[in-house]
């Protein structure tokens, strides 16, 4: 098999795997439809008291509290991705079996969480995304163009999102275990990718951080793609150079542990 089918092969092996989870779909459609409706009423109130709060107006940020339920799976916000696997793997010393496979170690788990990832967008991220289309009013494009160019945006979100979160599980191989490390991922996954609250809202100094961050590239980048608020190319740049800092931090974090592997126990 050449490496274009391998590493497409094991994404579509991603996709099944979690297309067998039907009941756990199911219930995250229903969570984040609900989890949908209270956002939006909590964002109408407070849109209500600072108009254009952001830069945006009140259907623009409907529209940014459905799309953040369509990716919070997709782009596993809080984690729960590949990283969660990879967490066991290397704690329970079966990463070995990982390095001696014929492939690479990155592109493989990359190719798996880009199957997941479409999974969850078209079994739990769509139906919450056109409810909110249908009982809300949203501020979504009519030019093919901009629903081309927010497509990319997803791509490249997906990417850095797994860049973060490969990094974060690269760190058991030092630190042993994942719990810890986990519990960041959930917090800042939270914060700074602009789940709770659009980052075009954040004040000062610490609005011109998180705006920085790569979290940003994640929720807040594809947005204003969608809405119309930022060049796409800008956005690509953005999204595009962030992604190949942290495959390339990977890539080097990678290299240094797996140098001399020492699994747990023996």
């Amino acid at each position: 098999m050449d490496t274009g089918r391998l590493y497409a092969a094991v994404a579509v092996g991603g996709f099944r795997r979690y297309a067998t989870y039907r009941a756990a779909t199911v219930a995250g459609v229903f969570t984040n439809t609900v989890f949908g409706v209270i956002l939006v009423y909590t964002y109408l109130a407070l849109w209500e008291e600072k108009p254009h709060l952001g830069g945006y107006d009140q259907a623009q940020a409907v529209t940014y509290v459905w799309l953040g339920q369509c990716l919070y799976a997709t782009l596993a916000i809080q984690g729960g991705g590949a990283e969660k696997d990879l967490m066991e793997r290397i704690r329970t010393g079966e990463i070995a079996v990982d390095l001696y496979r014929p492939a690479d170690l990155q592109l493989w788990w990359l190719a798996g969480d880009v199957g997941r990832a479409l999974f969850q967008m078209l079994g739990r991220g769509v139906i919450p995304f056109v409810f909110g289309a249908v009982f809300f009013p949203m501020a979504l494009p009519t030019e093919p163009g901009r629903w081309a160019a927010f497509v990319v945006t997803l791509l490249l979100a997906t990417v850095v999102s797994f860049g973060i979160r490969y990094l974060a599980a690269l760190s058991v191989f030092w630190l042993m275990d994942g719990m810890g490390v986990n519990q960041v991922l959930m917090v800042t996954g939270v914060f700074f990718s602009g789940m709770v609250l659009p980052l075009n809202a954040f004040p000062g100094v610490l609005g011109e951080v998180v705006r920085a961050l790569p979290w940003a590239a994640q929720i807040q980048m594809p947005a204003d793609v969608l809405m119309g608020e930022t060049d796409p190319l800008g956005a690509f740049v953005f999204q595009g150079a962030w992604a190949v800092v942290l495959l390339g931090a990977g890539r080097l974090m990678q290299s240094a542990a797996t140098r001399r592997v020492v699994v747990q126990g023996g």
